[in-house]
């Protein structure tokens, strides 16, 4: 059977900096360790002037294409995820092509294109889509591209505010990847859940602790349906855990649930036990409550064993490195999770090809989907070839107010006009507005 998964990732982050303890917390009088140890973030990216949704997607994927040597002819479909869109009819990913093909000889007139919604799981959807299209032998020998893009913004004072952040993953889906094979299993948790959504707004109404329990729920619904088709999970079954990262501070909660479901019957429970006693079981109890007290009250001292910090270092926190940098990127949120934890194995010399990730992706509203995926060997190249690392360091650093101009200049409710902070240079640029409102973009040398 044919192989199919991701052969190619390039990450563009926004051009600017907010440094959330030094700038953002002075600033709203609050303590610094709120963002860096609560939070678990230490800076957010935002767009400059001349970026957006668009702008970053298609460099993104313009960085990818000329890495591999692709054209146009190359690519059977573009599909774009995004929860920051600005039209309801025509799709981010014909905004996307008619930027490449500024640059490629050829076009993308042959190719399927499509925009995904469902809040930040739609970037793990659309390379669904693309496996499928391909394991249908729909692809005539051609690839997919996949884009997540967002600007992720909230409105000043909301509490999610310092959780923003705007970036692109682009990815190539193709038979025999050098990256990653995509499992044909898949876990889902989804329910109609009202945590987080945009109706007509640009800016979010959350219920932050709803959202939160939520997240946890549909997680814990997709781990136990891949389970019922993959066989149980165990901790020791994969070398890292990429979640959905809206903030690392969520995802020290996700590792914790995880880790407790994957124990559960294992020797690792029974080795537990002379030190914090076995988990609960409901059976045990009289009510629901009793026994989600006494399960809280289990995993408050699981945290704080040797054996779970040791697994957590080594399996969740590489995966945060990069969301640390900048913030939340809706649907590419998860797969930054992924590259940083792929550069992580890179820098510490870990060899992981055959090895396996669980890949944990959610989406308010709400769903969970959880699938695994098997390292291939040529992934080392493929992140020695990242320059995340040099995008994060040349972010122009903002102060308090050139952030509160930066936030209305994207604000779509608001027309303000800035000088651009940073010059263009090999690059797609935002350029104006045509005849029926439709926004236009050039390539800058």
């Amino acid at each position: 059977m044919t192989a199919v998964g991701i052969d190619a990732i390039e990450i563009w982050t926004g051009k600017l900096k907010l440094d959330l303890p030094n700038t953002f917390a002075p600033e709203k009088g609050e303590d610094p360790e709120k963002y860096t140890k609560g939070l678990g973030l230490n800076a957010s990216s935002f767009p400059d002037a001349h970026e957006d949704i668009v702008t970053m997607g298609a460099n993104a994927a313009h960085r990818l294409m000329d890495r591999k040597g692709l054209t146009p002819d190359d690519i059977g479909r573009i599909d774009v995820a995004t929860e920051s869109a600005f039209d309801n009819s025509k799709p981010v990913s014909t905004y996307i092509a008619g930027c490449l093909e500024q640059v490629y000889d050829g076009d993308f007139h042959h190719a399927n294109k499509g925009e995904r919604k469902f809040a930040c799981v739609a970037g793990t959807q659309a390379i669904d889509d693309a496996y499928n299209w391909i394991k249908a032998g729909r692809n005539r020998g051609r690839s997919a591209l996949v884009v997540a893009t967002d600007t992720a913004l909230y409105a000043r004072g909301d509490p999610g505010e310092a959780t923003q952040g705007a970036g692109a993953v682009a990815m190539l889906i193709s038979e025999d990847p050098s990256v990653l094979e995509l499992s044909t299993e898949q876990g889902y948790g989804s329910a109609d859940e009202t945590d987080f959504l945009k109706p007509n707004q640009q800016f979010p109404s959350v219920d932050g602790k709803r959202s939160m329990q939520v997240y946890l729920a549909r997680m814990r619904e997709a781990v136990e349906d891949f389970e019922s088709v993959s066989g149980d999970t165990h901790p020791d079954d994969f070398e890292y855990i990429p979640f959905h990262t809206p903030f690392p501070g969520m995802v020290r909660k996700a590792g914790l649930l995880g880790y407790r479901h994957m124990i559960r019957d294992t020797t690792v429970e029974e080795e537990l036990a002379d030190e914090i006693g076995f988990q609960p079981r409901e059976d045990e109890f009289e009510d629901r409550e009793a026994y989600e007290e006494a399960i809280r009250d289990y995993m408050d001292k699981l945290k704080e064993t040797d054996q779970y910090r040791e697994w957590y270092g080594n399996t969740i926190d590489p995966t945060l490195s990069i969301s640390r940098e900048v913030g939340n990127w809706y649907t590419g949120s998860v797969h930054i999770a992924r590259a940083s934890a792929l550069r992580h194995a890179l820098n510490e010399g870990i060899d992981l090809t055959g090895k396996r990730l669980l890949v944990g992706s959610y989406g308010s509203g709400a769903q969970a989907e959880v699938h695994a995926e098997t390292v291939q060997d040529g992934w080392k190249d493929e992140i020695e070839a990242s320059n995340i690392d040099a995008q994060i360091e040349d972010r122009y650093d903002l102060s308090f107010e050139e952030y509160e101009k930066v936030h209305d200049r994207h604000n779509h409710d608001k027309t303000i006009e800035i000088e651009d902070f940073t010059v263009p240079d090999g690059e797609f640029v935002f350029t104006g507005r045509g005849r029926m409102n439709e926004r236009m973009y050039d390539f800058v040398e």
